[in-house]
């Protein structure tokens, strides 16, 4: 616990510091956000708002993790896959950053170059768990080994996670806000389960959510982008399969799952119907358009994600009870 701890303080603060040069250099540059027309009318004031602020917080959530890992003797190769597909994931979604920028607008890479990048990168750890035979995913007294099914499924939730998370970035602080939890209940997940590596680089994610939610708070002075969300969204998937609590991410990451649905039952609805269920989506944007103050939407949407980790971790321990350890 005290290395978390160490973990969490170390990138909390080098995520403050970083962020003040960087939001600098990115005013300098004048490196900003293209905000899609689907919402101009209301985001019309956040366009060219500095971005790809998962840069800092990414880097600081690497600095925390390695030297708490170090002094904590805790570094191992599940921790270092973890790490590294934090890192791809980093690239790919500054790549698409970047041709945003480059293009005056919201369009980055292609959808399918993206998805290629992202189920690439995800094979990593997908591929490592098999090798180690911890192909079994379980709940309560429910067991089912996928065997060589566990790479899809891994595959699935890594992609899933890291486009869900993206889907939440469209308000000042609610991919932070709501990550800053979800993070929180890994760490204690990882914790409990005896996991101290992942459970530094849970508290390291936590922490550096926290640090960046400072800058990104309304009214937000830079975004993390596509950089820090796909990045953010894989890790903690990534951390949830490592850690075999792979559906205790249901409650962890409600929020993100929900904005998901949202988006594709709008698009179903809108295609077999012709009609909307929601105002504009993902749901947030529906919240904003029922009157809803922005504030208001991120503080609901971030306890909500508090109280679904509350639960994972509660049911984890019941599990570790009813089980003899057996999450």
């Amino acid at each position: 616990m005290i290395m978390m701890s160490v973990a969490a303080l170390i990138t909390l603060v080098l995520c403050l510091l970083f962020g003040v040069p960087y939001l600098d250099f990115m005013k300098k540059k004048m490196y900003g956000q293209y905000i899609r027309e689907e919402v101009q009318v209301l985001h019309a004031k956040k366009n060219k708002t500095p971005t790809t602020g998962g840069v800092f917080l990414v880097a600081a959530l690497l600095v925390g993790s390695l030297i708490a890992l170090f002094m904590a003797q805790a570094i191992s190769t599940r921790a270092l896959i973890v790490l590294m597909t934090l890192i791809f994931y980093t690239f790919t979604g500054f790549e698409d950053d970047i041709k945003k920028i480059k293009g005056c607008q919201n369009e980055g890479l292609s959808p399918r170059a993206k998805l290629a990048l992202q189920i690439a990168v995800s094979m990593l750890p997908a591929v490592y768990l098999v090798y180690q035979g911890q192909t079994e995913i379980s709940l309560f007294n429910l067991h089912l080994d996928l065997i060589y099914f566990y790479p899809f499924f891994a595959v699935f939730m890594i992609v899933g996670s890291s486009n869900a998370l993206n889907l939440t970035d469209g308000l000042d602080g609610l991919a932070s806000g709501c990550a800053f939890f979800a993070f929180l209940a890994c760490a204690l997940i990882s914790y409990f389960g005896g996991c101290i590596d992942l459970a530094i680089i849970s508290m390291a994610a936590s922490a550096a959510c926290l640090g960046f939610f400072y800058f990104n708070k309304n009214p937000a002075k830079i975004f993390m982008g596509d950089t820090g969300s796909l990045a953010l969204g894989g890790l903690l998937a990534t951390i949830a399969i490592m850690g075999k609590f792979e559906l205790w991410l249901i409650p962890i990451g409600i929020v993100f799952i929900a904005e998901t649905l949202s988006v594709m039952l709008q698009v179903a609805s809108f295609k077999t119907t012709g009609k909307r269920i929601f105002k504009m989506s993902p749901i947030h944007h529906h919240f904003e358009l029922s009157g809803w103050d922005e504030k208001k939407i991120v503080f609901v949407f971030s306890m909500i994600s508090a109280v679904g980790g509350i639960i994972a971790v509660w049911g984890v321990c019941i599990c570790k009870v009813l089980t003899g350890g057996q999450a």
